[in-house]
């Protein structure tokens, strides 16, 4: 089997020899420089296409469904604070307990309590995220906080 570098190495060394005999010291440079070159180029094809094609989207897929929420009891009330609520998180072996928590509030917007949905004959974990509460934020309906927003107190 025949791999993209080694055809380009056999590409480049043919292409070389292919071009008429160089006469000169600098002629000679030029070619030896442009067959450097093109190995070089052939060495670090496969690098870059396997960057190109390695994604890593980080949601899996669990075949195990989670067990049913915990009673959290929500404490008092904080000013400028909401409640993120407690949930099952998958540590790769097993579910384990993350409890509830308190966030900074943002204005003009609510919090979306993540939540376990079932695809693919499995269980994905999609994340809380902020929603604005009206019109005036663009935020694309994504949860997103758009650049610069947050410092301004926007979300």
């Amino acid at each position: 089997m025949v791999t993209v570098t080694g055809m380009a190495m056999v590409t480049a060394i043919v292409v070389a020899t292919m071009i008429e005999p160089f006469t000169s010291s600098k002629d000679k440079r030029m070619r030896r420089t442009f067959l450097v070159m093109t190995l070089v180029a052939a060495a670090a094809a496969p690098l870059a296409a396997s960057a190109q094609v390695s994604v890593n989207v980080n949601v899996p897929l669990i075949q195990v469904a989670p067990p049913a929420p915990r009673h959290e009891p929500i404490p008092g009330p904080r000013s400028g604070q909401i409640w993120i609520q407690g949930n099952w998180h998958w540590n790769q072996h097993d579910y384990v307990w993350r409890p509830g928590r308190w966030e900074p509030a943002r204005p003009d917007y609510d919090y979306a309590q993540g939540r376990w949905v079932r695809v693919d004959g499995g269980y994905r974990w999609v994340e809380g995220s902020w929603k604005s509460k009206g019109k005036g934020h663009d935020d694309h309906g994504s949860g997103h906080c758009p650049p610069g927003q947050a410092k301004k107190g926007r979300c």
